[in-house]
């Protein structure tokens, strides 16, 4: 089983803040990452822009692919999605602390979706923010509170509908929220975050380079070309910077290419359903819930069927291992699965009936590869 080196997604805001002097934060293990004098900070983070994509597709991203001439990568974490990374950037701690813990996992014996906050209910998606309150489901104060309670100043600009959404509410509460709709105002925003004196942090957020790597996959002409608009984006928020102020690139996860052919489709292979009462997770990070007494048996078929194809490993050997952070707190804990299955290479463990518009997807993340861990972490001053 994997480890995951030092230096992750849960480091860089404590970071920033730390270099922009506020009260309460410290900046190791990533060390100083921001330019002596600095005080204000633009962090963007662009939906699925892996370290090893941009590196291959350097060509389309020049002004990124400047930054991260000499720049080192940080890791996603486990699993490799973006609810669970957008929690680790907002509260400075990873999955173990903060217990959203991938894609879809439980909460009370039932199936919660951080994304969109919702379970499924008579075949449908219901809200749940009233069922499972954001703010107990994950309890800690964010990095962006505590640095509000400490003087500094944060704004998010992040598309309108996400205010007061679930995710929001539980990874990046204590922020004011600037909405945005397209590419200008998302820029215009997060420098309208840095005025005002300092210190400062603007988050911004990015997410149609995801969109199209999930449906055209990573590498293709649409992706690509938005990777292009993704670096002028970039360029034009550095280029406007105030004196004293910084912008970080960064990234929640990185992304595979799935061909149809490498899918394992649970829906029509009734033998991996035996023994398990729920199926979480995403097509490249499953959480398999068995039935009492049945872990044993429902390894040894999914391990008969994929092989070194995927990592399978119990609860306690997960977080043993570390994939979770160096501690997984009490009430976190049964929201693992009893078995996670991470894939290798380039599979997906998909649901046909269930899940339809996962299953179509070309481009998937959530594993512990170096492809989907590996993100950017690039200074422009």
């Amino acid at each position: 089983m994997p480890g995951l080196v030092t230096g992750s997604l849960a480091d860089v805001v404590p970071a920033l803040l730390a270099d922009l002097g506020v009260a309460g934060f410290g900046s190791a293990p990533l060390g100083r990452l921001l330019p002596g004098g600095t005080r204000t900070v633009c962090l963007l983070l662009v939906d699925g822009l892996g370290w090893r994509l941009l590196g291959e597709y350097a060509a389309d991203a020049p002004f990124l692919a400047g930054l991260a001439a000499g720049a080192r990568p940080v890791t996603a974490g486990f699993p490799s999605t973006t609810a669970t990374s957008i929690t680790s950037l907002g509260t400075g701690v990873p999955a173990g602390a903060h217990g959203i813990v991938g894609y879809s996992f439980t909460v009370d014996g039932r199936l919660l979706q951080p994304l969109s906050w919702t379970v499924r209910e008579d075949g449908h998606r219901v809200d749940a923010r009233d069922r499972f309150p954001p703010e107990q489901v994950q309890p800690l104060p964010t990095a962006l509170q505590r640095a509000a309670a400490a003087g500094a100043r944060v704004q998010l600009a992040v598309p309108a509908v996400f205010r007061g959404s679930g995710l929001t509410r539980a990874a990046l509460r204590g922020a004011g929220i600037a909405p945005v709709h397209a590419l200008g105002d998302l820029a215009a925003a997060a420098l309208a975050g840095l005025t005002g004196g300092g210190p400062a942090l603007s988050y911004a957020y990015h997410g149609d380079l995801d969109l199209l790597g999930h449906v055209y996959g990573p590498g293709s002409l649409p992706w690509r070309l938005q990777l292009s608009h993704v670096d002028r984006l970039a360029a034009a928020i550095a280029a406007g910077l105030p004196a004293g102020a910084a912008l970080v690139v960064t990234a929640d996860h990185g992304m595979v290419h799935v061909p149809l052919e490498h899918r394992f489709d649970l829906d029509s292979t009734p033998a991996l359903l035996d023994g398990l009462r729920l199926i979480g997770g995403e097509p490249r990070a499953r959480y398999l819930y068995t039935e009492p007494g049945a872990t044993a048996a429902v390894r040894e078929t999914w391990t008969a069927l994929l092989g070194d194809r995927a990592w399978i490993a119990d609860r306690d050997e997960a977080i043993a291992a570390g994939w979770y952070g160096p501690a997984v707190a009490d009430h976190v804990r049964d929201r693992i699965g009893d078995l996670i299955v991470a894939a290798r290479g380039d599979i997906a463990i998909t649901r046909s009936t269930t899940e339809p518009t996962l299953t179509a997807l070309l481009g998937h993340h959530g594993s512990l590869t170096p492809d989907e861990q590996l993100v950017p972490l690039l200074v422009a001053s």
